[in-house]
């Protein structure tokens, strides 16, 4: 069974900052695009940064030169660091795993990203 796990959440205030992990269990990771997605209490879920398989990047406008995603092929892993922190970034914060070639959707638990003073 693929696994699919985020780390790295907390509480954090306003202006700081965090690094999100991922770690997965995929073989052929080198073959997913990976997206981190977050869903804030009465939201729906929305998609923060994503990935491709080749490393081009896209950010949601109200992240742009904060956030910044990256991955690392041999440790099957995706990263998000998140700088100057706002309020509005309190949200669970999912990985996401599609792979390129198919219809494999792979999906963590989620991480608590809490912003506050």
């Amino acid at each position: 069974q693929v696994q699919v796990v985020e780390s790295g959440g907390g509480l954090v205030q306003p202006g700081g900052s965090l690094r999100l992990s991922c770690a997965t269990s995929l073989m052929t990771f080198s073959l997913y695009h990976m997206g981190w997605h977050r869903q804030a209490p009465g939201k729906q879920r929305e998609l923060v940064a994503r990935i491709t398989s080749t490393g081009s990047t896209n950010y949601a406008d109200s992240v742009k030169g904060r956030f910044t995603i990256s991955r690392n092929n041999t440790e099957n892993t995706v990263y998000l660091q998140m700088n100057s922190l706002k309020p509005e970034d309190t949200a669970v914060y999912y990985c996401n795993a599609v792979f390129k070639f198919g219809s494999a959707d792979y999906w963590g638990h989620g991480t608590q990203v809490t912003v506050s003073s």
